[in-house]
């Protein structure tokens, strides 16, 4: 059990912005300038401490792009980070994937990033009008490994509006290979 001085300077650590905020109030009644003073230097220490989460995105960003398929947990891994940091931005990244070319889906309770060149295979595969097995083994360079995965991206693909018709039909497709 950590002591209890420990567990007080963190408390105190958790809410930095509103005890400086009442120490300027308090220190506006005696000197109005010195607190002119600490609220702009508060503010800047307030901007400042977003720049390390903005460098973290980037670097995400990065390194997931030198993966086929990555998860969550081999991202906190790599990274030496804390998985509930990699999913947290994980979850803005997927939250703002409109108008991207790759996919983060939420899968078997892990975020899972797949790479535009894996997208664009599937959505070649797909829209020759293979099966999920065909698509399955298609994609196997690409690091996708089972069925369920294929459905998420089909779904999460669907959900985005980012794929179209297919141009023959599942049917037609398995009529050609019979009769050819």
């Amino acid at each position: 059990m950590p002591k209890k001085y420990i567990v007080f300077f963190k408390t105190i650590g958790r809410k930095w912005f509103a005890f400086l905020i009442i120490a300027i109030i308090i220190i506006a009644f005696f000197n109005p300038v010195t607190a002119i003073w600490m609220a702009v230097i508060t503010i800047i220490l307030f901007f400042l401490s977003y720049i390390p989460r903005i460098f973290f995105k980037n670097k995400l960003h990065k390194f997931m792009k030198g993966f086929y398929k990555i998860e969550d947990e081999l991202i906190a891994r790599k990274l030496k980070k804390s998985l509930e940091k990699v999913r947290e931005e994980m979850f803005e990244l997927s939250q703002n994937q409109l108008k991207k070319k790759w996919l983060i889906v939420f899968l078997n309770k892990q975020y899972i990033f797949y790479h535009q060149e894996t997208i664009q295979a599937f959505k070649e595969v797909y829209n020759k009008g293979f099966t999920e097995k065909e698509i399955l083994d298609n994609l196997k360079d690409y690091k996708v490994n089972t069925r369920t995965e294929i459905k998420a991206i089909k779904e999460g693909l669907i959900k985005l509006e980012r794929l179209s018709e297919r141009e023959t039909s599942v049917k037609e497709h398995q009529d050609k290979q019979r009769f050819s």
